[in-house]
């Protein structure tokens, strides 16, 4: 049964701001061997690892980085996820653990291919796996070797919105070794005639990854009702409501980077909640 959240206007964002938020580095034009185009990466620091210089930090890649700090980069100018000022304020309140977020930008006209896992007869795509490479092959180790960082899966998280968190999903399945915590946001059920509800039903794991699952009313019936369906399924293989499943119907959600900005927190605070010690 989903739990509703209510729909909270995010404060309206200047376009063009001069600088990152505080703590947040760019690390432009990352390259893969993988995958032909380059890519920026972001990266997000708490409070706390200035502060304590001897202390790792466990790990969330996002995708879609443009979108998550910067308004100038933003795919709506001025509108990002607030990711650095969402992440300090639930720091601060002790409700979530201090944290490194790293964001991945897409490549525009190549992000349905990198984001897809299986080709769609109309729209192609299918080259997630190797997005998946350069994520755990590539940037993992850049970002390990230059950052504080708590290694193993159960410091590790990867999340995302529509194509984005459906990439989540399928790559957190097939790297359940390496991820713990996943950020489904909106999910993109309906790529290729849903295909990703098989995946899940034929996956079998050891461990499953704590899944954050929302979707918003305004979204329309189908998202809505796939995200319903994407529910039950994970209910059917394993999964546990509020132990390690957590999904949201946001009342009057839309699918778009104001709306997402305000699920941040709650995801935070069910993925790395300051309660649970980091292994």
């Amino acid at each position: 049964m989903a739990t509703e959240i209510p729909d909270i206007s995010a404060a309206a964002q200047v376009p063009g701001a001069p600088t990152l938020p505080a703590r947040v580095s760019l690390h432009p034009r990352f390259h893969s061997h993988f995958l032909r185009d380059d890519r920026d990466i972001t990266v997000y620091v708490p409070p706390q690892y200035e502060e304590q210089p001897d202390r790792g930090f466990p790990v969330l890649y996002l995708h879609d980085g443009q979108n998550l700090f910067d308004p100038s980069t933003s795919f709506v100018p001025g509108r990002t996820w607030r990711v650095a000022e969402t992440a300090d304020a639930v720091i601060e309140a002790g409700e979530v653990t201090p944290l490194i977020i790293v964001g991945i930008a897409n490549t525009g006209d190549h992000r349905l291919k990198e984001y897809t896992y299986v080709p769609d007869w109309k729209m192609g795509g299918g080259e997630a796996d190797k997005y998946g490479r350069l994520v755990t092959e590539e940037l993992m180790p850049f970002i390990n070797a230059n950052y504080r960082t708590l290694q193993g899966r159960e410091n590790t998280g990867m999340g995302g919105s529509s194509l984005g968190a459906l990439a989540t999903l399928y790559l957190g399945l097939k790297y359940a070794n390496v991820f713990s915590r996943l950020g489904v946001l909106s999910p993109s059920v309906w790529w290729n005639h849903k295909s990703i509800i098989s995946y899940v039903n034929e996956t079998r794991l050891a461990h499953l990854p704590r899944i954050w699952l929302d979707v918003g009313t305004a979204e329309g019936r189908r998202t809505l009702a796939d995200a319903d369906l994407l529910e039950r399924r994970l209910r059917a293989n394993g999964w546990r409501p509020d132990i390690d499943l957590q999904y949201l119907h946001v009342a009057g959600g839309t699918h778009d980077e104001a709306s997402w900005a305000q699920r941040v927190g709650p995801m935070l605070n069910f993925l790395f909640p300051a309660s649970e010690r980091s292994r």
